[in-house]
């Protein structure tokens, strides 16, 4: 996917999750964060951050926050934005697509994709991952409710006979492998690898970044087996 009108600039604050105070061209600028999670690692003052220009003129804020630097690593924090490389990397994972169905229905949730090939019926949730340490990437960075119930909905699927996949999409290069937050929530790492044991396939893929791009281009190892729950 790609991005335009980007501009460089220097993070300064953040005074609630959806506002960034950024240096831009010598001024302060008020930008839109794409991203609500904490992200207390990556935004601190002085960062090197990437806006990209809003196309609505009317808009109160003309920049949106996609991605920082975290030392020499660039980190795409856009949480729109792996849904979209995703579906552009669908037809590497499946074979045969016949159909694919963005934000479906199935009972009290709704997920990210439905994907139907020759021979499988297949509900994906996608969830994208910003926490690094050491090469080491995490998910979640807070605790998630809605991603407990995503995890116990696609339980549900794989028993009524679809396929059902969680992909984890790591914004940035070099990783070493992905693993649980055990830490920010063992609910989510329990039931994560319940889900493996019950079927549900789990996927990670790091991103080649830029300021102006995000593309899928590898399969990160998934850690999950080793946990001491």
């Amino acid at each position: 996917m790609k991005y335009h009108k980007i501009k460089r600039g220097f993070f300064i604050s953040r005074p609630n999750r959806f506002l960034a105070n950024v240096m831009l061209d010598g001024e302060i600028e008020v930008c839109h964060v794409k991203n609500t999670g904490r992200c207390k690692e990556l935004l601190i003052e002085g960062a090197i951050v990437f806006l990209e220009k809003s196309k609505n003129p009317n808009r109160k804020t003309k920049y949106d926050l996609i991605a920082v630097y975290k030392g020499d690593k660039l980190v795409n924090i856009d949480s729109q934005a792996p849904n979209k490389v995703v579906q552009e990397y669908l037809p590497e994972i499946f074979k045969d697509i016949v159909c694919i169905r963005p934000e479906t229905k199935y009972k009290n949730s709704r997920f990210d994709f439905y994907v139907e090939t020759k021979q499988n019926k297949i509900f994906i949730e996608v969830k994208g991952v910003t926490l690094e340490d050491n090469g080491v990437v995490r998910f979640p960075d807070a605790p998630t409710e809605r991603g407990l119930k995503h995890i116990q909905e696609l339980i549900a699927c794989k028993k009524e006979g679809y396929q059902a996949y969680i992909i984890f999409v790591v914004q940035m290069e070099d990783v070493t492998y992905f693993e649980p937050n055990l830490q920010a929530q063992p609910e989510f790492a329990r039931e994560l690898y319940v889900a493996k044991k019950s079927g549900v396939e789990i996927l990670c893929f790091c991103c080649r970044v830029t300021p102006d791009s995000l593309e899928i281009y590898q399969k990160v190892p998934c850690k999950i087996e080793l946990l001491n729950l």
